[in-house]
């Protein structure tokens, strides 16, 4: 019966979405709370789950996309995106920006959340396609593909971090076998497959972001460019881990240690990544305090239809998950006769096709494989925590958060958000097992 509803419930989004033309957001909480009832749930209980999810899922996102959209929009305007861009081309090539853009995406995604990663990097995908003409999803895939793998097999990542804790798998080893997993996924999922994507034209909003063509000697300079647009990525490398050395040490009740602990928070870096934008990019050349602050009204307005679709998806995933469905599913495919770790990456990557979240199937796929492990002492719990990691990225739908993060600020049908980023998270799925099977009879 959850799987039924399950796929009864995927069904009726698709509906209301593609044919019946509702709002997306009004889709995904009907079905929600259709299928809360159907599973049996009493009213107050799919009530209650809808909230959760919605408030789970947003959370500090709220924070990190709205400032995200205004940091995005003041680097876009000022014309410091253009000049990033200027830079990377004249680094690597038109011809081979795609591999530079993967390695960008794999170096930024390490210590940012997917999401955080994101929301930084889609200004300078938009200028890179306006300046070089590339066809925009081929500019675009091998840099998020780069950050897909990274918040899917790698610590500090929440997903990769809690199961290799559940595990009991060293920290060191998994990020050491992850980073070697990663380059074929990357390289497969990313500039290889990307390149494949030339046919599909997006049209992204140009409320959104629309970089300036202003002439060369207008731009600001390289360092205040790069500065700002990687303060966020600064700023989470460096006081992300210092919070758990100061915790560790006991320094973490310190008036110093609570200040350098609120800045390792995402939000808190966008935040102040965005003062320094105001300040460095608008007004220090020229511009009003009044003409900035009307920039970042129009970067929440632009962003605020994508976090009410990421609201609904995360009330669907959330009753998903409270109807019992995860569990059901781990429970009928454990006793399965295969390898265990093609067993762990089939749990996760069912359990990500039914409820949505990454998170949710790696850190309940773990649950299940705990015993197991503790009979198969040949398993390297390194490896099964990159099996689950893979696994768990498989087959992005329309009950993934991600999906919709990617087809809204791309503004892509649902049937081309399919053929383009499911397409790319399976083949990141696939090549990720077959690396960690690979590594398994190296080691």
């Amino acid at each position: 019966m959850p799987l039924l509803l399950t796929f009864a419930g995927i069904l009726a989004l698709i509906f209301l979405i593609a044919y019946v033309h509702l709002d997306t957001f009004i889709s995904f909480i009907i079905v929600s709370i259709a299928i809360g009832l159907a599973a049996g749930m009493d009213v107050g209980a799919v009530g209650k789950s809808i909230s959760s999810g919605i408030g789970g899922t947003l959370g500090d996102l709220v924070l990190i996309i709205g400032f995200g959209a205004m940091l995005g929009k003041i680097v876009a305007e000022s014309g410091a995106a253009r000049r990033i861009t200027d830079v990377l081309i004249s680094v690597f090539g038109i011809k081979n920006i795609r591999w530079g853009l993967a390695l960008a995406g794999f170096i930024i995604g390490i210590p940012l959340f997917y999401n955080a990663g994101f929301i930084i990097v889609v200004p300078l995908i938009f200028t890179i396609a306006a300046s070089t003409r590339l066809p925009m999803l081929t500019v675009a895939v091998p840099m998020l593909a780069a950050l897909s793998v990274a918040h899917g097999y790698l610590p500090p990542h929440p997903s990769p971090a809690a199961v290799a804790a559940q595990l009991g798998a060293n920290i060191g080893k998994t990020l050491l076998y992850g980073i070697l997993v990663s380059i074929p996924a990357i390289i497969l999922a990313g500039p290889i497959f990307g390149k494949t994507l030339s046919r599909f034209t997006p049209k992204p909003d140009n409320e959104l972001f629309d970089a300036k063509d202003a002439p060369v000697k207008d731009l600001p300079g390289i360092g205040i460019s790069f500065f700002v647009a990687l303060m966020p990525v600064f700023m989470l490398t460096v006081f992300g881990p210092l919070r758990g050395w100061l915790k560790d040490h006991g320094y973490a009740q310190t008036l110093w240690g609570k200040t350098l602990t609120l800045f390792g928070e995402p939000y808190v870096g966008m935040l102040v990544s965005v003062l320094v934008a105001v300040y460095a990019l608008a007004l220090q050349r020229g511009e009003t305090m009044k003409s900035a602050m009307k920039l970042l009204e129009e970067a929440i307005k632009a962003a605020s239809p994508i976090l009410l679709t990421i609201a609904g998806a995360g009330a669907l995933k959330q009753i998903f998950n409270d109807s019992g469905t995860s569990v059901y599913i781990g429970q009928q495919l454990a006793g399965l006769n295969m390898p265990p770790l093609v067993l762990g990456w089939g749990i996760a990557a069912l359990i990500r096709v039914c409820v949505g979240s990454a998170t949710i199937a790696g850190l309940t796929t773990a649950g299940i494989m705990v015993p197991l492990l503790q009979t198969q002492a040949a398993v390297r719990p390194e490896l099964m925590v990159l099996a689950i990691g893979a696994g768990s990225l498989m087959l992005s739908h329309i009950n993934d958060a991600g999906f919709w993060l990617f087809k809204e600020y791309f503004n892509l049908s649902i049937k081309d958000t399919l053929r383009t980023w499911t397409v790319m998270e399976t083949i990141v799925g696939i090549v990720g097992l077959l690396g960690v099977l690979v590594l398994n009879v190296i080691l």
